[in-house]
């Protein structure tokens, strides 16, 4: 699917890592990599990472902004970065004043001049969504922004976006092979009710409507690599959430990307992103490496196509 929002590559590099779990030499590997691999887009946000001790928000952008001034490859890449979580200069959520603040900041700490894709990160019910049309607006015509994208919104909110005239061109839900169908209930349940199942509602307006999905966590923060199978497994910085997808029988999931696995010599990674981009609306999975070795393994899903009998068991698993 190659649609003008986006470009034509099949996985979006996520960079919620860089200056966080990446430092800025693996960071910069990995852009460097992932550049020279035909990779195009790159999606950050201005709240990266401030739930990290000691952080503010902004460190992933400022990693990219410094590789792409130490690089040279602004015309090669297109950054996508995002509003709404980060309160700060203006107010907070998706206040005009707080979206022009952190426009002009996430532009300075990239060093460019336009921000190709910029979300808005959630929904903010609080603020009237004709002003975050227009503030959005003001930026278009300023040149600030080049596309606009939702992320986080329910069908209701996105759909009354779109028939208010906000050109919401992509959308970023949270997707992958254990966050829908009967699994997706007892997520909602640990997370209480914090996730809006993309499958149904969603994505039938998405395609209805020809918006571009991108989907994030399409690795189930690491869990569908394969690589967490018992709880004494789990550390680091995503240990709760990886252990929220082993309550909600993902561990069966797994089971059947094995036997995937073993008929095509793909691993779990690959399984897990060439599923979703098979998926009706999907434009491309976002996905994050912390090595050069973990971006090769994520590119491979690129050239991966799944028969339909390995989709129809990966979907059975899940749903």
């Amino acid at each position: 699917m190659n649609n003008p929002a986006i470009g034509g590559c099949r996985l979006v590099l996520g960079g919620n890592v860089f200056g966080w779990t990446a430092d800025r030499e693996t960071s910069f590997a990995i852009l460097d990599a992932f550049v020279a691999a035909g990779g195009s887009m790159i999606d950050t946000a201005d709240v990266y990472s401030a739930w990290v001790p000691g952080h503010r928000g902004g460190e992933s952008e400022s990693v990219i902004g410094e590789w792409l001034r130490a690089s040279g490859k602004r015309d090669s890449v297109r950054i996508a970065t995002k509003v709404g979580m980060l309160p700060g200069e203006g107010g907070k959520g998706l206040a005009p004043a707080r979206i022009a603040a952190a426009c002009d900041a996430s532009l300075q700490r990239l060093g460019v001049e336009r921000i190709d894709l910029y979300y808005a990160h959630r929904d903010d019910p609080a603020t009237p969504q004709d002003e975050v049309a227009a503030a959005f607006a003001t930026l278009v015509q300023a040149g600030k922004v080049g596309v606009l994208g939702a992320s986080n919104f329910t069908p209701e909110r996105l759909r009354s976006a779109l028939d208010l005239g906000t050109p919401y061109r992509v959308f970023q839900p949270e997707y992958n092979l254990v966050a829908r169908g009967a699994l997706a209930e007892g997520l909602r349940a640990n997370r209480d009710g914090d996730l809006t199942e993309y499958e149904g509602a969603l994505q039938d307006l998405c395609v209805k409507r020809g918006v571009a999905v991108l989907p994030y966590f399409g690795l189930a923060s690491g869990f569908l690599t394969g690589k967490y199978r018992s709880a004494e497994d789990v550390s680091g910085a995503r240990a709760m959430r990886v252990k929220d997808y082993m309550k909600v029988r993902g561990l069966a999931v797994l089971k059947v990307m094995d036997g995937v696995a073993e008929e095509t010599g793909a691993t779990h990674a690959q399984i897990a992103l060439a599923w979703l981009n098979a998926q009706p609306g999907i434009a491309a999975p976002i996905a994050s490496a912390t090595s050069v070795l973990q971006l090769h393994d994520l590119l491979a899903a690129t050239e991966l196509t799944l028969s339909p009998d390995q989709l129809a068991r990966l979907d059975a698993s899940g749903g």
